[in-house]
């Protein structure tokens, strides 16, 4: 769960908090500036440096919530989001997908999203299937991002809007049916989360309210 900048600083030390002082205000002032975009032909903007450096002047628990919090303040387009996702660790990428919903992007940064659900690491697919994908993602990518979770065992609590999209969905029961057929004859056991996914896809959806 990503924190907020005043429980990080309550958990932070007195050098951690500076460092995160900075790097925020660094970050800050590139979103006024407007200087997030490109990179320098010989460096990349000072907060994207923080953004890759916050494990080590964080620790490896909070660096989460600090990238998220840097992704934020400099407001990342994009051309930062991708470029910090790309070149990232598998952490750095993590906070990228975590953070998506908080950015002004659309549906741009979708790719970032297929990528992540293109892996086995069972952090980043579990990022991937966050509010974002929630929104963004077409019926039948995110019944593959549902798939995805139950074969690689990410909990489908990490599915954001899973109630509401799986409500009904007669195509998502019958490739939950046939997962767990497939499942079942190769004499492995079937996800319990698979079994709670069927049932949401047996409840009616519910009907529109008419504008009185």
């Amino acid at each position: 769960m990503l924190k907020s900048r005043k429980e990080l600083d309550t958990e932070l030390d007195a050098t951690a908090r500076a460092w995160l002082d900075a790097a925020l205000t660094e970050a800050a002032h590139a979103a006024r500036e407007n200087v997030t975009a490109e990179p320098s032909a010989y460096a990349s903007p000072p907060w994207e440096l923080h953004y890759a450096a916050a494990g080590r002047h964080c620790g490896p628990a909070h660096a989460d919530s600090v990238r998220s919090l840097l992704l934020i303040a400099a407001r990342a387009p994009l051309s930062s989001v991708t470029r910090l996702y790309e070149q990232g660790t598998a952490a750095e990428r993590r906070a990228v997908l975590l953070t998506l919903h908080r950015l002004d992007l659309d549906a741009t940064a979708l790719p970032l999203v297929e990528d992540a659900l293109r892996t086995n690491d069972t952090r980043l697919v579990a990022a991937a299937v966050g509010p974002y994908a929630a929104a963004h993602l077409d019926p039948h990518a995110w019944r593959h991002a549902v798939l995805k979770c139950l074969f690689t065992g990410v909990p489908l609590t990490a599915v954001a809007r899973l109630d509401e999209r799986a409500r009904g969905d007669a195509e998502l029961a019958r490739m939950l049916r046939d997962f767990a057929a497939e499942r079942t004859a190769a004499g492995r056991e079937v996800p319990a989360d698979l079994r709670t996914a069927l049932a949401l896809t047996e409840i009616a959806p519910a009907a529109p309210t008419e504008e009185s």
